[in-house]
Protein backbone atom coordinates (compact mmCIF):
# COMPACT_ATOMS: atom_id res chain seq x y z
CA UNK A 1 0.00 0.00 0.00
CA UNK A 2 1.28 3.43 -0.57
CA UNK A 3 2.23 6.06 2.21
CA UNK A 4 0.19 8.76 0.68
CA UNK A 5 -3.07 8.32 -0.98
CA UNK A 6 -3.10 8.84 -4.68
CA UNK A 7 -5.71 12.07 -4.91
CA UNK A 8 -8.93 12.07 -7.41
CA UNK A 9 -9.80 15.64 -8.65
CA UNK A 10 -7.07 17.47 -6.58
CA UNK A 11 -8.82 20.72 -7.64
CA UNK A 12 -11.83 19.93 -5.42
CA UNK A 13 -12.60 20.30 -2.46
CA UNK A 14 -12.18 17.75 0.08
CA UNK A 15 -15.83 16.89 1.51
CA UNK A 16 -15.55 16.45 5.65
CA UNK A 17 -12.01 18.33 5.54
CA UNK A 18 -8.47 17.06 6.20
CA UNK A 19 -9.79 14.47 9.37
CA UNK A 20 -12.62 12.72 7.72
CA UNK A 21 -13.09 8.94 8.61
CA UNK A 22 -11.48 6.41 6.24
CA UNK A 23 -13.87 4.32 4.55
CA UNK A 24 -13.10 1.05 3.81
CA UNK A 25 -14.28 -0.79 0.61
CA UNK A 26 -13.42 -4.30 -0.78
CA UNK A 27 -13.16 -4.21 -4.72
CA UNK A 28 -13.36 -7.54 -6.59
CA UNK A 29 -11.14 -8.41 -9.63
CA UNK A 30 -13.16 -11.32 -11.60
CA UNK A 31 -10.59 -12.69 -13.64
CA UNK A 32 -11.52 -15.21 -16.19
CA UNK A 33 -9.20 -18.31 -17.33
CA UNK A 34 -8.37 -16.31 -20.52
CA UNK A 35 -6.92 -13.06 -18.33
CA UNK A 36 -10.33 -11.16 -19.06
CA UNK A 37 -11.78 -9.19 -16.36
CA UNK A 38 -14.65 -7.62 -15.36
CA UNK A 39 -15.52 -3.75 -15.54
CA UNK A 40 -18.93 -2.43 -14.61
CA UNK A 41 -20.53 1.21 -15.00
CA UNK A 42 -20.92 3.56 -11.49
CA UNK A 43 -24.94 3.41 -11.44
CA UNK A 44 -26.92 6.31 -11.89
CA UNK A 45 -27.28 8.67 -9.24
CA UNK A 46 -24.00 8.09 -7.83
CA UNK A 47 -20.75 9.85 -7.69
CA UNK A 48 -18.83 8.97 -10.36
CA UNK A 49 -21.84 8.10 -12.59
CA UNK A 50 -20.92 6.24 -15.57
CA UNK A 51 -17.24 5.76 -14.60
CA UNK A 52 -16.13 2.47 -14.75
CA UNK A 53 -14.68 0.46 -12.27
CA UNK A 54 -13.89 -2.92 -10.52
CA UNK A 55 -16.98 -3.99 -8.72
CA UNK A 56 -17.22 -3.93 -4.72
CA UNK A 57 -18.44 -1.80 -1.79
CA UNK A 58 -18.16 -0.43 1.61
CA UNK A 59 -17.74 -3.11 4.52
CA UNK A 60 -20.42 -2.89 6.89
CA UNK A 61 -19.69 -3.29 11.07
CA UNK A 62 -18.07 -6.34 12.09
CA UNK A 63 -17.45 -7.78 8.23
CA UNK A 64 -14.19 -8.91 6.65
CA UNK A 65 -12.75 -8.23 3.50
CA UNK A 66 -14.39 -11.35 2.07
CA UNK A 67 -17.70 -11.24 3.51
CA UNK A 68 -18.20 -7.43 2.31
CA UNK A 69 -17.17 -8.37 -1.18
CA UNK A 70 -19.06 -11.69 -1.07
CA UNK A 71 -22.17 -9.83 -0.15
CA UNK A 72 -21.68 -6.50 -2.66
CA UNK A 73 -20.77 -9.03 -5.64
CA UNK A 74 -24.17 -10.86 -5.12
CA UNK A 75 -26.21 -7.69 -4.31
CA UNK A 76 -25.19 -5.74 -7.32
CA UNK A 77 -24.00 -8.04 -10.07
CA UNK A 78 -25.64 -11.37 -8.30
CA UNK A 79 -22.78 -14.03 -8.44
CA UNK A 80 -21.85 -15.91 -5.62
CA UNK A 81 -18.20 -15.72 -5.04
CA UNK A 82 -15.76 -19.13 -4.92
CA UNK A 83 -11.62 -18.91 -5.05
CA UNK A 84 -10.80 -15.23 -3.59
CA UNK A 85 -7.67 -13.99 -3.20
CA UNK A 86 -6.62 -10.69 -1.43
CA UNK A 87 -4.50 -8.46 -3.57
CA UNK A 88 -3.67 -5.41 -2.72
CA UNK A 89 -4.45 -2.27 -0.73
CA UNK A 90 -5.25 1.34 -1.83
CA UNK A 91 -5.80 4.52 -0.44
CA UNK A 92 -7.22 6.77 -2.47
CA UNK A 93 -8.57 10.39 -1.79
CA UNK A 94 -11.70 11.32 -3.69
CA UNK A 95 -13.50 14.74 -2.98
CA UNK A 96 -16.40 13.08 -1.51
CA UNK A 97 -14.68 10.52 0.86
CA UNK A 98 -11.47 9.06 1.81
CA UNK A 99 -11.49 5.43 0.63
CA UNK A 100 -9.17 2.26 1.91
CA UNK A 101 -9.41 0.12 -1.65
CA UNK A 102 -9.01 -3.69 -0.74
CA UNK A 103 -8.38 -5.01 -3.74
CA UNK A 104 -8.74 -9.19 -3.85
CA UNK A 105 -8.99 -11.19 -6.92
CA UNK A 106 -11.88 -13.14 -7.76
CA UNK A 107 -10.60 -16.07 -9.63
CA UNK A 108 -13.96 -18.47 -9.50
CA UNK A 109 -17.76 -17.74 -9.18
CA UNK A 110 -21.07 -19.09 -9.67
CA UNK A 111 -24.26 -17.84 -11.08
CA UNK A 112 -24.80 -15.71 -13.74
CA UNK A 113 -24.08 -11.49 -14.13
CA UNK A 114 -26.89 -9.72 -13.24
CA UNK A 115 -26.78 -6.22 -13.29
CA UNK A 116 -29.11 -5.27 -10.51
CA UNK A 117 -28.25 -1.55 -10.02
CA UNK A 118 -28.60 -1.03 -13.65
CA UNK A 119 -25.40 -0.67 -14.54
CA UNK A 120 -22.91 -1.90 -17.49
CA UNK A 121 -20.19 -4.46 -17.70
CA UNK A 122 -17.97 -5.29 -20.08
CA UNK A 123 -15.28 -8.16 -19.66
CA UNK A 124 -11.96 -6.61 -21.12
CA UNK A 125 -8.31 -7.26 -21.71
CA UNK A 126 -5.48 -4.60 -21.72
CA UNK A 127 -5.30 -2.06 -23.56
CA UNK A 128 -8.73 -1.07 -21.80
CA UNK A 129 -10.53 0.59 -24.57
CA UNK A 130 -13.95 2.24 -22.64
CA UNK A 131 -13.67 5.11 -20.59
CA UNK A 132 -13.70 6.61 -18.26
CA UNK A 133 -12.00 5.06 -15.59
CA UNK A 134 -12.47 5.87 -12.32
CA UNK A 135 -8.99 7.27 -10.81
CA UNK A 136 -8.81 4.24 -7.96
CA UNK A 137 -9.36 1.40 -11.29
CA UNK A 138 -6.10 2.42 -12.77
CA UNK A 139 -3.69 1.58 -10.15
CA UNK A 140 -5.41 -2.03 -10.91
CA UNK A 141 -4.92 -1.86 -14.38
CA UNK A 142 -1.08 -1.47 -13.95
CA UNK A 143 -0.62 -3.36 -11.58
CA UNK A 144 -2.21 -6.41 -13.93
CA UNK A 145 0.18 -4.96 -16.86
CA UNK A 146 2.83 -5.76 -14.13
CA UNK A 147 2.08 -9.21 -13.75
CA UNK A 148 1.48 -9.47 -17.56
CA UNK A 149 5.32 -8.46 -17.95
CA UNK A 150 3.87 -5.35 -20.29
CA UNK A 151 6.46 -2.16 -20.02
CA UNK A 152 5.00 1.22 -19.77
CA UNK A 153 1.61 2.23 -19.65
CA UNK A 154 0.36 2.18 -23.61
CA UNK A 155 -0.48 -1.06 -22.05
CA UNK A 156 -2.91 0.25 -19.91
CA UNK A 157 -5.49 2.27 -21.81
CA UNK A 158 -6.29 1.97 -25.66
CA UNK A 159 -5.63 5.44 -27.38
Amino acid sequence: MSRTPLVADAELPRVGGIDRPVVEVAVGVLIQPDGQFLLTSRPKGKVYEGYWEFPGGKLEAGESVEQALARELHEEIGITTGRVERWRVEMMDYPHALVRLNFCKVLSWTGELHMREAQSFVWSQLPVAIGPLLPGTLPVLQWLADEAGFLGATYLIAG
